[in-house]
């Protein structure tokens, strides 16, 4: 088989430049350009060329050049990105637009769940949301500084296969929370604006079609392009809580104008039991209102937005952007804990029942009927447009979490296709679920509550299950007694707050189950596009970074690719496999010059799709041995390896074994025929390569019986 190279990715015009990797290190690591893709060429269509473009989209790989961080300072450097930043009270409101939002339908949904002691279910969730939500995500932000969440800190403990399978059930949730935020959430300000007074007449009735031009709307806004989030967020979420205030402060009035309506309410409580069992029955009504929970996930993603201190380090944990975050987390809990007792007090006392039935007026809007009601239509018309508003950045909001979290997992196991690199594309299928969602609950809030909790519910509880893990394990590495029973102690608490979280699923799951059907969509989907995905990726070039051991190496790699040498991989490069190979070789063939041999050790993790290699080069007198570990898959190692090194031929054996077992063998660990999969490789690689003729190396495939060479 012949090839065309490409000139820049040839050994002989791009040499090693060795690069410390810090201060006394004889360290080389070089940053390598992202992964080419078969066909360059741009997109024929003006459609085409459109859903390429954006934010978010796909950039032409880069020349090989050196960089100046180690590893585990390129690692960091992810929480350190050069971006606008913002103090942690602005950076509140972008958070904020998720979690106060829920003011919206919240008060509602517990006087429909809790009656008479919706006050007191309310002081329970309050209760969970100070002393179990917030010191959890407080840890979340101290270990996942860089905005990945806590579904990064449960892929850090379970490795291969099991842990991508555990972390795209947790992605299946994820897309449950996120989808139901955007359908639930354009719902609800769609029945805001079909129950207005002034509007009723024109839009009455047509509650679907608004929440489908809503979600409408929130595409077209990320399909041109999303900026300014926090300016934004800011400017809706501050008039809404001011709103808010002033309804629910105008309903304390009015019940301290009619003292009575405190008396019946404290007669209704008595005639429920005594103050122990309205404690109980709200504790077993928590689950019902853990929707006022919605918004801690998203206050940890949005951490790379936050300003830390001037001093923090440049490598490691930042303390200040940790501690900023942290007290925008409490602040946030706090305000919305305010609200949420403020406006359950309210609602109870001056919402009758027969309004915020299912079927009643005030259904799923209680506070803006207040508002209607005590202000008149005008002051509430205001306070239903900035109801809209906040429920439909709340969208906004869900849709950035998803193009943030999804991209940032699914191709990096392989199993999403090429195109989710670009932003519009994957606006559009999000668009088409949130559709399809609608439709099926026919945008009813009250039917998708029950499975936008259990989206939350899963993540708390994962979130709440990784901080009491990691606890556990840095007490048990703790060095004295004393840090050890205080890891435990700290750690034994978090287990607890595992187990509220997790009977608050539990009783949601089986009370509404359909959260975990939706969930259960997501995931298989997840799992048969990834599938497909990864079987059709499978012959990439599947290398991140490549890392030179010594600057000896690089130089001798230099060396390497500027002779033109004849590359032989090898299972064992012992000297004498080596001599027995070169015997062979020029007894069969006709090999001038050097030879390279290479050896490819892989990892113990191999259900990862890119390989970071490490590449270690000696001299075995005229001939090089290029040994290469940290591969995944051993012949787009072997390929990638050559489009570096720029052989002059390469030789390859070929073991004759079942197609169909080597094929399983290479998807699931990298290993299998590996001449034929790197003559498949190359191949597919023909249009990104290219080279003059006179340079094409030969491919030489043979048995174990008898020799074949092929030239395409």
């Amino acid at each position: 088989m012949t090839r065309r190279r490409s000139g820049k990715h040839a050994g002989n015009g791009n040499d090693p430049v060795a690069v410390p990797a810090r201060p006394g290190s004889s360290e080389v690591i070089y940053e390598i350009p992202p992964l080419p893709v078969p066909r360059t060429s741009a997109p024929r269509t003006a459609i085409g060329r459109w859903l390429a473009g954006g934010e978010g989209s796909e950039h032409e790989p880069g020349p090989l050049k050196p960089v100046r961080a180690s590893k585990a300072a390129q690692g960091a450097s992810v929480a350190h990105a050069a971006h606008s930043t913002q103090p942690w009270h602005r950076v509140l409101w972008l958070t904020g637009v998720d979690y106060f939002s829920t003011l919206g339908y919240q008060p509602g949904i517990a006087l429909l769940a809790a009656g008479v002691i919706a006050p007191i279910a309310t002081g329970v969730l309050i209760v969970v949301t100070l002393l179990c939500a917030v010191p959890v995500y407080g840890q979340v932000a101290r270990r996942s500084y860089a905005g990945q969440g806590s579904i990064a800190m449960l892929e850090a403990l379970f490795k291969g296969w099991y842990g991508k399978l555990f972390v795209l059930t947790l992605l299946g949730f994820a897309a449950t929370d996120f989808i139901i935020t955007m359908t639930l959430s354009a719902a609800d300000a769609a029945e805001h604006a079909a129950e207005n007074p002034l509007l009723h007449e024109y839009l009455g009735g047509h509650q679907i079609g608004l929440t489908l031009l809503l979600l409408g709307l929130l595409a077209a806004v990320f399909l041109k392009g999303f900026k300014e989030a926090i300016r934004v967020a800011a400017a809706i979420a501050i008039p809404y809580l001011l709103l808010n205030l002033f309804v629910l402060l105008w309903g304390c009035w009015k019940i301290a104008q009619q003292p009575e309506l405190i008396s019946n309410w404290n007669g209704e409580l008595r005639a429920s039991g005594d103050w122990t069992m309205l404690l109980v029955a709200a504790v077993f009504l928590f689950p019902k209102l853990a929707l006022g929970l919605s918004g801690f996930e998203t206050g940890v993603s949005v951490m790379p937005h936050i300003a830390g201190d001037a001093d923090d380090p440049p490598e490691g944990p930042p303390h200040g952007r940790i501690r900023s975050t942290r007290r925008m987390l409490l602040v946030a809990a706090l305000i919305m804990s305010v609200m949420l007792l403020l406006s359950s007090f309210v609602t109870t006392l001056l919402v009758p029942p027969a309004a915020y039935a299912a079927d009643g007026a005030a259904a799923g809007r209680v506070i803006a009927w207040l508002a209607h009601e005590m202000l008149g239509h005008g002051f509430g018309s205001v306070y239903d447009g900035a109801t809209i508003a906040i429920l439909w950045f709340a969208g906004a909001s869900a849709m950035a979490g998803l193009l943030a979290v999804l991209p940032r997992y699914l191709p990096r196991y392989g199993m999403a296709p090429r195109w989710t690199a670009h932003q519009r594309p994957l606006v559009l299928v999000l668009f088409g679920v949130s559709v399809l969602v609608t439709l099926a609950f026919r945008a009813d809030v009250e039917a998708q509550a029950g499975a936008y909790a259990t989206g939350v519910l899963v993540l708390m509880t994962s979130a709440a299950f990784a901080v009491s893990l990691a606890l556990w394990r840095e007490a048990r590495a703790a060095g004295s007694l004393v840090s050890r029973l205080q890891g435990r102690l700290h750690s034994s608490y978090f287990w607890v707050v595992t187990g509220v979280f997790l009977f608050a699923l539990v009783d949601n799951v089986y009370e509404r189950p359909d959260g975990v059907v939706i969930a259960s969509l997501f995931i298989l989907a997840f799992l048969v596009v990834g599938g497909v995905s990864r079987y059709t990726r499978a012959t990439e070039l599947r290398v991140s970074t490549i890392h030179f051991a010594s600057t000896k190496a690089a130089e001798l790699w230099g060396g390497a690719a500027a002779a033109s040498v004849n590359l032989v991989p090898l299972k064992g490069v012992s000297a004498s496999s080596r001599a027995e190979k070169v015997t062979e070789l020029r007894q069969h063939y006709h090999v001038n010059g050097p030879v390279a041999f290479l050896r490819v050790g892989q990892l113990d993790n191999r259900s990862e799709f890119l390989a970071p290699l490490t590449i270690d080069v000696c001299r075995d007198g005229d001939n090089y041995v290029i040994s290469v570990s940290g591969a995944i898959a051993i012949a787009n190692t072997i390929a990638y390896v050559s489009e570096l090194l720029a052989p002059r031929r390469i030789f390859l054996g070929l073991t004759g074994r079942d197609q169909m077992t080597e094929s399983m063998r290479y998807l699931l660990l990298g290993e299998g025929e590996v001449g034929l999969l790197v003559y498949k490789i190359l191949l597919r690689y023909w249009d990104w390569i290219g080279r003059k003729e006179s340079e094409r190396p030969l491919l030489f495939l043979f048995g174990d019986r008898e020799t074949s060479t092929t030239e395409d």
